[in-house]
This record gives C-alpha cells, sequence and structure tokens, in this order.
C-alpha cells in the first residue's frame, strides 16, 4: 500500500469493537517472565496489580515473544533491547534489525560498495581509520565478530594504518570479559601488523564513563571519550591495552561499564592513535542511542556542548544512520530498515489523538523508535510528546524509584483530561535499575513500577477506557547468571554472579478495562505471537482493522 493520498491511510472499521474507547498503551521497561526465586526480582516485589492481571483474568493475560528473530535480530540467541522492541511494537511488523542488517551485508561483501564505505576509502591512502565502538559480543550495541570482518575488509580495501578505540562492556556480558574481548583483538591487530600493516588499540574505557551517553544526559561522558580518541589525552597512559584494562580494574569498586579513559603510548610517551585532519572515522556500533552524541561531535561544526579543542577535518561513518530524521551520521556503511506506515501513522491519520510520555532514558522509545526512527510529530494537531527529566550524575540504583510516579501522573491526567484517545507511556525502572545489577534496588524498582500501573488503570477505569500493558524485553525477573541447569552461577571468590543484561525471556501483555468489549479476549492461535503482533491488537482496540500485512492481531470477540 503506498502512503500518497488520504485514502491510502484509511483503516476499516472493526467489525465487533467499537471506535471512541480511551486506550493507555504502557511499556514496563526490562519486564520479563521467568521462574520465580529470590533473584526474580519482579517475583520477589510487592506487585499487586501486575499479579492480578495474570490471575482474575487469564483469557486476557499471555506471554509475547521480545528477543530474537520476533524483533529481527539474527538468531534466538539474540537478546531483544529497547529500541528494536518499541520499532516491533509501534511497526506492527518485523524488520531486519542492526546486527542483523550488518550481518547481510558483511556477508555478501555489500557493505564495501556502499557509498559510506567509499567515502571512508577516500583517506586510506594518506590518513588512518579509526575504529570507535563497544568491544562485546553482547550482541545489543555492537559484536566482536562483525568488528573483525569490518577489519579484514577495510585491508583488503586499502586502509594500510588502523587505530582501535574500544569502550568495554560488562553491561551487556560479564563484567571481567573485557579481558577476553580486548586479547582477542590484540591477537588479530598483531596479525596484521606481522603482514605490514600498522594496527593498534589507540584508546580505551568504559561504555558508561567514556563515550556512550544517551539522549545528551551527560555530555561530560562524550568529552571524555573524544579526549582520549581525538586529542590522545587521558588521565592513564599504557603501552598496551591489555595491561590497561588488566590494571585500571585492579582499582577497588572497578568495573567494566565505568573504566576511566586511557590511551595507548609509544617508547617515547606520545599517543599511537589521536585522530588527525585527513583520517577516517567509523562507529562501529550498529545501536543507535549511544552513537548519538559522538556523530553529533564529529560531524556537527556548530557545536557547544563542550569545548572539543580541535576538530580534525575527517571522513566519517556509521556504521548505520544513527538518526534517521537528523540524517546523522551524514555517511554510513549500512542502510537502515526502511520503517513505514508505523500504527501511530495510520492512527493519526484516522483522527486517533495520541498522548505518549516517558522520562529522559526512555523518552526516545515511545516517540522516535516507536514511530518507526522518526523523529518529531506526524500532526502536531493530534499528538502530545511530554519528556520528563531523568535524574543526572546518579546511578539508577541511588534512586529507583526514576520517575514512575511522575510519568503516571501525566498518563492519569492525560486519561482524565478527555483530549485523548490513546495515552502510550514507558516506565523504564525495571530495565534502568536491573542494569545496575543492584537486586535490592531492583525490587523497590519494580514496585514502583507497579503502582505506576495501578495510577494508570484507576483512571482508565474512571473513563470507562482500556488498558494495554506489555514490556519491550527481560531484564529485571533474572538478575544472575546461571549454568545450562538454571543453577546461578558464582565466581572464583564464590560471590554471585551478578546479570545485568537483558534477558531472552518473554514478556508478559494484559488488556482489560470498562471499554474492553464482552467477549474480547486473547487468541489461541497466535501461539508464537510476538511484540510486533501488538500493534494490529491495539488498532482493534481502537476500532479498526489493522492493514493486511500487519502481523496479525492477538485478540478475538467471541459472542457471549
Amino acid at each position: 500500500m503506498g502512503s500518497t493520498g488520504q485514502n491510502a491511510w484509511k483503516l476499516a472499521d472493526h467489525p465487533k469493537l467499537p471506535k471512541g474507547k480511551t486506550v493507555a498503551m504502557v511499556v514496563l521497561d526490562g519486564w520479563g517472565e521467568a521462574k520465580p526465586d529470590q533473584y526474580n526480582c519482579i517475583h520477589v516485589a510487592h506487585t499487586p496489580t501486575m499479579d492480578s492481571f495474570k490471575t482474575t483474568a487469564p483469557e486476557k493475560w499471555r506471554l509475547i515473544k521480545a528477543h530474537g528473530t520476533a524483533v529481527g535480530l539474527p538468531s534466538e540467541d539474540d537478546m531483544g533491547n529497547s529500541e528494536v522492541g518499541h520499532n516491533a511494537l509501534g511497526a506492527g511488523r518485523i524488520f531486519a534489525q542492526g546486527a542483523k542488517l550488518v550481518d547481510l551485508a558483511l556477508a555478501s561483501g555489500k557493505i564495501y560498495d556502499g557509498d559510506g564505505f567509499k567515502y571512508i576509502k577516500e583517506c586510506f591512502d594518506n590518513g588512518t581509520l579509526h575504529l570507535i565502538g563497544l568491544l562485546s559480543d553482547g550482541g545489543v550495541h555492537s559484536r566482536l565478530d562483525q568488528l573483525q570482518l569490518l577489519l579484514k575488509g577495510a585491508v583488503d580495501n586499502g586502509a594500510k594504518r588502523i587505530r582501535v578505540h574500544i569502550l568495554t562492556d560488562g553491561r551487556d556480558v560479564l563484567d571481567g570479559s573485557s579481558i577476553g574481548f580486548v586479547e582477542t583483538l590484540e591477537k588479530d591487530l598483531s596479525n596484521l601488523r606481522e603482514k605490514g600493516f600498522d594496527a593498534q588499540i589507540a584508546s580505551g574505557g568504559g561504555r558508561m564513563y567514556v563515550t556512550m551517553d544517551r539522549y545528551e544526559n551527560d555530555w561530560d561522558v562524550v568529552k571524555r571519550g573524544w579526549d582520549a580518541q581525538v586529542l590522545g589525552e587521558a588521565p592513564y597512559k599504557f603501552r598496551n591495552a591489555v595491561e590497561a584494562v588488566k590494571k585500571l580494574r585492579e582499582e577497588p569498586k572497578a568495573n567494566d561499564q565505568y573504566l576511566p579513559p586511557f590511551v595507548i603510548v609509544d617508547e617515547s610517551g606520545n599517543p599511537v592513535g589521536p585522530i588527525k585532519d585527513g583520517d577516517a572515522v567509523v562507529t562501529f556500533n550498529f545501536r543507535a542511542d549511544r552513537m548519538v552524541m559522538l556523530a553529533k561531535a564529529l560531524e556537527y561544526e556548530d557545536f557547544d556542548k563542550f569545548d572539543r579543542v580541535r576538530v580534525p577535518k575527517v571522513h566519517y561513518a556509521g556504521m548505520l544512520q544513527y538518526d534517521g530524521e537528523l540524517k546523522l551520521p551524514g555517511h554510513y556503511l549500512v542502510s537502515p530498515p526502511e520503517i513505514d506506515r508505523t500504527s501511530g501513522e495510520y492512527l493519526v491519520h484516522n483522527g486517533v489523538r495520541t498522548f505518549a510520555c516517558s522520562e529522559t532514558v526512555k523518552f526516545g522509545h515511545v516517540t522516535f523508535f516507536w514511530n518507526g526512527n522518526r523523529s518529531g510529530y506526524f500532526n502536531q494537531e493530534l499528538e502530545e510528546y511530554v519528556e520528563i527529566p531523568s535524574d543526572v550524575g546518579i546511578t539508577f540504583n541511588v534512586q529507583p524509584k526514576m520517575k514512575a510516579k511522575e510519568i503516571a501522573e501525566k498518563a492519569r491526567d492525560a486519561i482524565l483530561s478527555g483530549k485523548f484517545d490513546q495515552v502510550r507511556v514507558n516506565l523504564p525502572n525495571g530495565d534502568m535499575v536491573g542494569h545496575t545489577g543492584d537486586i535490592e534496588a531492583t525490587i523497590v524498582a519494580c514496585k514502583v513500577a507497579d503502582d505506576a500501573v495501578k495510577m494508570i488503570i484507576d483512571a482508565i477505569e474512571q473513563v470507562g477506557g482500556i488498558f494495554v500493558i506489555t514490556a519491550d524485553h527481560g531484564n529485571a525477573e533474572d538478575m544472575v547468571k546461571r549454568d545450562k541447569s538454571g543453577k546461578p552461577l558464582l565466581d572464583k571468590n564464590g560471590n554471585l554472579q551478578i546479570l545485568t543484561s537483558h534477558t531472552l525471556q518473554p514478556v508478559p501483555i494484559a488488556i482489560g478495562g470498562p471499554g474492553l468489549a464482552p467477549g474480547a479476549r486473547f487468541r489461541n492461535d497466535v501461539p508464537t505471537g510476538g511484540l510486533a503482533n501488538v500493534a494490529a491488537t491495539v488498532m482493534n482496540l481502537h476500532g479498526f482493522e489493522a492493514p493486511s500485512d500487519y502481523e496479525p492481531t492477538l485478540i478475538e470477540v467471541v459472542d457471549n
């Protein structure tokens, strides 16, 4: 179906479900379903509202897939994340995503024929190729094997001098795994040096402290990376990266996520790889959110977020384009999925007035990612987006309540105002606090999120509306690393190995409210339903049939 003309956007009326009901669409971030034990923070927490959906109306509660192929990722071993999750929730179809797009481009060699690679290749004769990104096999932001293939492809296509600027993980993978990743990369670079290429690691630091901030939360994070990568300046200097990571991890409370910035120096103490005029730069993360700020620093002439000191004239390309609306970066190695005709755009074309809200760390998810990686409004007269500033300068376990209450209050007020047909929110607590690995704080976070859901459905009760409660991926439901039998793993000192990453667990979805038509319930014939099935479901609850190429709805209406 083309998107020209109003008729192309017209949705058919649903034969059994009425229009005009206010629908609350609540996404609990990082809220999966797992076996109950003391490391399942959702189970341990007091969550009477979420528990009640499962126990009181089992035909209106089910699990859906939120990882792997259900959200466009390459395999069932790929954890879901908030970006691909919200893309699927909003788009109603499954698009090949980040890692999968890059895998296809690397496997086919198409990446080396594209305009983005040709652009950086212009610098290979006289300049250095700098590769900046997360050194990890977590598969959420980047993957080590893709970096290895890119290194091989770069030298096969004429790169003579390469510098890698690494960011250690410990969030999507186990803390401490950085040492093994650095050793692997060092071995690859050593092999290149033996073949006559000038290839080495130039700088590094932990992902949450260096470079990988998002949503303009803390520009100092990006500045620390800039100083090391571009200026060759950092508080720590080492002759090699393996030594750097091992030494920095010996500090009290050190972990991979928060390693301080370091630079690698030669025997004279000079940095081996600052970015200079005439160089090429590639940020090799495929996930967008934590690369946008660096992309701005590299691309924008008019930039005032920190003093860059020196702005090298470089050819810069992202692995992907990180923001389609801002066209950032202007050059990229792999074209993004073309996500068109999202449910949000359809509903606005059909007169559905929409309110979307979260706090800073997840605001982009209920707007930009929900709308198919598109910034801004479809129709400002029918939409209102509200961002509540997130706490800054602290880790989220220090303040696990985050802004859940404020988000719920905004949603409640929007519902009660009568001005909106859909009120869409993301409650970030389970995910953002879960990522800290602090079990006690994550239990608090889950309770607070449950309280917020209660406030929202109470408002829906008052207006005779409908609620849809779901999640984008798992996290808080399992906080420990486990062996194949499911037993928690211990480290060599006998301590629990804490899990800070997302999970492969399914997520719940519940429907209800006084506006839900009698006889509306979940179907039994969509057993492998996933996040992409939610869009058609929500369109039905607004009284419309979904487009024919959307993933099928999860609900049916049976005559009582």
